[in-house]
């Protein structure tokens, strides 16, 4: 137990009387939810499979933390808040932690420090990390409940700042700034597919169409019939990429950049919606329009369909191009495609509520690390997400919101001889919410 260390009063008082305040609360936590996260992560095993993946050189005699303890407890961090790896010099005691990590608190081993989770860091080869990529499609694959007839792919890329001189990083003429742009892919519910670290400027055809040959042929060994639509824009919109889906039987809906033979073609629509627009006293008028088109670097025409737009901010038309048969233009574009823009909401779950962005070590491998880690912190909490009530406003709430409300609790842990007691305040206002999680989330009791 902490001793008590006196503290003057240092606060305003309250109704003539002082307040006093240190930090001597003996076995307590600021993190109790944490055991929420526990629970999914035993459930899932995320540390395990990434852990599956390295090979240990250290000496067994000397190991004090398994390579699976010592990524799961980076993840448990990044999960809680916690993505600089020096946090893990208090954290290491902390008791909610020891428990995730299936430690008593407080006679448990304290966990590992920050010069170990940076080892761990640098330790996977080129090697390692292509088996892990392998392993979080495998681990895709397994965590529906039955092949699905179809899936949703949302192939994008977002840029992060490099303040350092890290291998791969590249200047960025639109952002101004050093940096990476790694591709990430997510299903069409918002599961994280692979993320891959690349150098910050726009994925050219033949690299885009690379890096989706591999992941497909990953998913086509455990789903090999299937139907996988994939969803992107216009960047990823090019002969490379539109004649792979072609040879490997993808469907496919992609933005397509305008262009003077395009303009062509809705020359006629946009003038009447303008004027459809000046009769409808100024209300917004939007109108499609589907046609067969061929760019010179295409190997065949392929299907194109024009959204025309007038408002008071003036004219826009964007266009797309799919290989989907029948559904009207208006469908397509609505409901199928701009469907993707969810895909920027997982990546602000993934880079800004998990700092996934925190991509400063120096080899490009450890980098890459990162991304997993942080690409399984997010696994964890898209899955208690996940488990909200469907009608509840928690089924779509933010990870920073569900961290807020779930994580960031203060309980007292005690260890008594045959159960731990963790005691939460009283005036917790998610009780309910935690205790049907807790209720989801626990393994079936053996009979």
């Amino acid at each position: 137990m902490k001793q008590s260390i006196p503290t003057a009063p240092v606060l305003s008082p309250v109704n003539g009387k002082s307040v006093l305040m240190n930090f001597d609360g003996a076995d307590m936590s600021s993190d109790a939810g944490l055991t929420l996260l526990r629970e999914v992560e035993r459930r899932l095993g995320l540390s395990g499979v990434l852990a599956s993946c390295l090979d240990d050189p250290r000496d067994p005699s000397k190991v004090r933390h398994s390579l699976e303890d010592i990524i799961r407890f980076r993840m448990m961090m990044i999960a809680a808040g916690y993505e600089d790896g020096n946090d893990a010099a208090d954290l290491r005691h902390d008791p909610s932690f020891k428990m995730a990590l299936e430690r008593n608190p407080p006679t448990g081993a304290a966990l590992c420090s920050q010069p170990t989770i940076s080892r761990i860091e640098n330790l996977p080869t080129r090697r390692d990390l292509i088996r892990m990529a392998r392993a979080m499609v495998r681990f895709y694959c397994q965590s529906f409940a039955r092949v699905p007839g179809r899936i949703v792919l949302d192939i994008d890329d977002t840029f992060d700042t490099a303040h350092g001189h890290q291998q791969l990083r590249l200047f960025n003429a639109y952002y101004d700034e050093y940096g990476f742009q790694p591709i990430v892919v997510f299903d069409g519910e918002g599961r994280l597919v692979g993320a891959l670290l690349r150098p910050a400027r726009r994925p050219k055809g033949a690299e885009s169409a690379a890096h989706l040959r591999r992941l497909i042929r990953e998913i086509r060994k455990h789903w090999p019939k299937t139907e996988i639509l994939l969803r992107a824009d216009s960047q990823y919109c090019t002969p490379e990429v539109l004649d792979l889906c072609d040879q490997l039987g993808l469907r496919y809906v992609l933005g397509l950049s305008r262009n003077a033979r395009l303009q062509e073609e809705v020359q006629t629509l946009e003038a009447s919606t303008a004027a459809r627009h000046v009769r409808n006293t100024g209300h917004k008028v939007r109108r499609f329009k589907t046609f067969s088109y061929a760019a010179g670097s295409w190997s065949k025409p392929r299907r194109v369909v024009a959204r025309v737009e007038v408002s008071s901010r003036g004219r826009d038309t964007r266009y797309i191009v799919t290989n989907l048969d029948g559904g009207r233009g208006k469908h397509l574009y609505e409901k199928v495609y701009s469907a993707r823009g969810q895909a920027e909401n997982h990546i602000k779950g993934w880079k800004t509520h998990l700092a996934s962005d925190r991509t400063s070590c120096t080899k490009v491998s450890a980098n890459q690390m990162r991304l997993k880690l942080h690409g399984c912190a997010y696994w964890i909490w898209w899955t208690l997400r996940a488990a909200c009530p469907k009608r509840s406003q928690w089924r779509h709430a933010q990870f920073d919101t569900l961290r807020l409300h779930l994580v960031k609790l203060a309980a007292t842990i005690v260890e008594k001889k045959t159960c731990i007691v963790m005691t939460l305040p009283a005036s917790s206002p998610r009780q309910s919410l935690i205790r049907l999680l807790f209720a989801a989330l626990l393994p079936p009791q053996p009979n």
